[in-house]
């Protein structure tokens, strides 16, 4: 099995920054893609930030140019890297592993393995 642990989330103002992370661990293969998504009270989970395992990235419309994807391969680790936070981007963050079963990009009901989740809060 693949086990997925985020860390990092908490409160921030609007305009500031967090950095969420995410350890891979078990069975754990670096041909696995990554994907941050969220969900918010009310809304459907989404893919915000994907990270192949040949490196390509691809970002959600509405958060390109202020996150940033990327790993430390000799640690298993993911990061979220979130600049200019607004209050529409508060929402539980998940990491989630292997994209094997996706039929687009950000198909995130068909991801494989998921971590247990981190709350984002941004305030006004």
């Amino acid at each position: 099995q693949v086990q997925l642990v985020e860390s990092g989330g908490g409160s921030v103002q609007a305009g500031g920054s967090l950095r969420l992370a995410c350890t891979a661990s078990g069975r754990f293969s670096s041909t696995y893609c990554i994907i941050w998504t969220r969900q918010a009270p009310g809304k459907e989970r989404e893919g915000v930030a994907r990270l192949n395992g040949n490196g390509i990235t691809s970002y959600a419309d509405s958060v390109k140019g202020r996150f940033t994807i990327s790993k430390d391969t000799f640690k298993n680790t993911f990061y979220l890297q979130m600049d200019s936070l607004k209050t529409e981007d508060t929402a539980m963050y998940y990491c989630a592993a292997d994209c094997s079963r996706l039929h687009w990009t950000f198909d995130v009901r068909n991801l494989r393995y998921w971590g247990q989740g981190i709350q984002v809060t941004v305030s006004s």
